[in-house]
Formats: C-alpha cells, structure tokens, sequence
C-alpha cells in the first residue's frame, strides 16, 4: 500500500448518531485498506504502565481487569490522559465534562478524579496517573508512555 494516495474525507458528524456514522465510515475504509483497522486500533486505545484506556469501547483495564467507571469518571479520564501533562483547572475539567459553564462549587470535580483515584491507583493516596498541581488543578502524569 505504500506510495498509493487516497483522497481526504471530511466526517461531519452529529452526536446522536456519531456511533453509527463512524461505523459506516470504518467499514467503507476497511474494504479499501486492510492496514486501516491496525491504525484505528492504535489511535483509539492509550497504554500506560498497568493502565489501558480503549476510547472506542470506553473501556479501562488495571493489571488486566476491567474497571467501571461512570460515564462522567471515563470521561473526565480519557480528556486528562489524551492531554497528558496538560494542566487542567476545576473549571477547565468541568466546562468540557459538563459542556456548560458552572458558576457553583467545583468540589464535585474534585469528587469525580477522587473516585477515579480509587478505581485506577495502586495507592490513591500517592496518585501516579492523575496528580494534582496544587493551587492550579490536575494533569495527567506526563512521564508515562503511551501507546499513541
């Protein structure tokens, strides 16, 4: 396949029907380029030490075993992990969170990465994934490799 050229696509896309569109599109490109599903797959998962986040089928493992998080808590995972190192204030992880500006007590972020500290962390108390920047917020840990 190297040295062939393919056009570009433009995906317009509407989020109720985001899933399906995105499925069409992948099985149209799959059809024409057998490399394409090995691509998706890498830009769609994030691999850390003992931490795998599947974007696509909003999955997480720890040392292998699956963990539940609420739709909030992946959400407010995946945009830290994909912007590791990336300082993020309370208000900054809630306007993208909650897409709404909030005028109130941002504790509940701080309640969200606490649940997400206890789910994912050996220790939650000694964070290695999530840190916090004191006075600031929160960032992922920037030293850890990824699979992106």
């Amino acid at each position: 396949m190297r040295g062939e050229k393919f056009g570009k696509i433009l995906i317009l896309s509407f989020e109720d029907e985001e899933d399906e569109i995105l499925k069409s599109i992948v099985s149209w490109v799959s059809a024409g380029r057998r490399d394409f599903e090995e691509f998706r797959v890498k830009c769609e998962v994030l691999s850390f030490p003992n931490l795998v986040i599947d974007i696509s089928c909003r999955k997480v493992l720890r040392n292998g075993q699956e963990i539940e998080l609420t739709y909030t808590e992946f959400e407010i995972l995946q945009l830290m992990a994909q912007n590791k190192g990336r300082v993020f204030s309370k208000e900054q992880i809630y306007d993208a969170v909650w897409k709404e500006p909030y005028s109130g007590d941002y504790n509940i972020v701080t309640s969200h990465i606490r649940h997400i500290r206890e789910k994912i962390e050996d220790e939650p108390a000694k964070p290695i994934y999530i840190q916090t920047v004191w006075g600031v917020g929160y960032r992922f840990n920037k030293n850890l490799s990824s699979g992106l």
